[in-house]
């Protein structure tokens, strides 16, 4: 995949504008709905149970994300990933502390071998747990004994499993549809050293996802968020970095892009 395509998919979108429907945490929510748009889409953060299938129809892209769950996100979530097969509506799905948490991988699991997915989404470790019920980690972090090597081994048979693109997040992204395995290896350690990173990759995948196929919506979202955070690593401390990586998500040129892309197709 070239800086060319990518700056395409760039440009549909911000000629499109495209609705995106995020049912997500408090955590981040600020952050997930201040990136949609900073790239030129439109959120809405619908989670109540009687109007997420609504929402959902109208929108062109679903993201569900598993942060800080709740029984209402997850009556809500199952509405609109049945809503969303439904009607063609193309869903990510973020694998949220799924390496901590019994509760959400068995969700999700669930809501994987019931619903279509489009992509799948997580860290090294969340990704390792959803395809090795026997692994764990302590928080939402990846383990740092969770290598991209055997993130990509996971990947692969997530996604043959589920028939879906995954994307496992980390020092390198890794984007695979079963077959073909592309690395971005754009990005900065500071993207870690603040809350909500991570979903906001989640919500690029969403963005991407509305105007374009899966494989090229993963990538494009992560490279775009990885640039974004190497024009922003400047920045002195945590809160102006996090100003300064939406700023970026805002005023991303064609050029940065081309200049700054770095990917490895395996």
């Amino acid at each position: 995949m070239t800086a060319g395509e990518i700056n395409e998919i760039r440009r549909a979108v911000l000629e499109e504008r495209p609705l995106i429907h995020a049912i997500t945490n408090p955590i981040s929510i600020n952050q997930c709905a201040n990136a949609i748009l900073a790239v030129g889409a439109s959120p809405i953060m619908a989670e109540h149970p009687s109007e997420v299938a609504e929402i959902c129809v109208r929108s062109k892209a679903l993201v569900l994300n598993l942060g800080n769950i709740t029984d209402v996100r997850m009556e809500s979530m199952q509405i609109a990933a049945e809503a969303a097969a439904q009607y063609g509506i193309p869903c990510v799905t973020d694998a949220v502390g799924v390496a901590c948490s019994t509760l959400r991988r068995k969700f999700l699991l669930g809501l994987l071998e019931k619903y279509p997915t489009a992509i799948i989404k997580g860290n090294y470790s969340e990704i390792y747990a959803l395809y090795d019920s026997a692994y764990c980690a302590e928080g939402v972090d990846a383990k740092s004994d969770t290598g991209a090597d055997s993130a990509a081994e996971a990947a692969k048979g997530l996604a043959h499993r589920y028939g879906a693109v995954v994307l496992a997040s980390g020092a390198e992204d890794i984007v695979c549809d079963g077959t073909e395995q592309i690395r971005v290896k754009n990005g900065t350690s500071r993207l870690a050293s603040v809350t909500g990173t991570g979903c906001m990759l989640g919500m690029l995948c969403g963005v991407y996802l509305s105007v374009c196929r899966n494989s090229r919506a993963a990538v494009t979202a992560c490279a775009v968020l990885g640039i974004s955070g190497e024009l922003a690593e400047a920045a002195a401390g945590s809160g102006s970095f996090m100003a300064g990586l939406l700023d970026r998500l805002s005023d991303l040129s064609d050029d940065n892009v081309e200049r700054r892309l770095r990917i490895e197709e395996i």
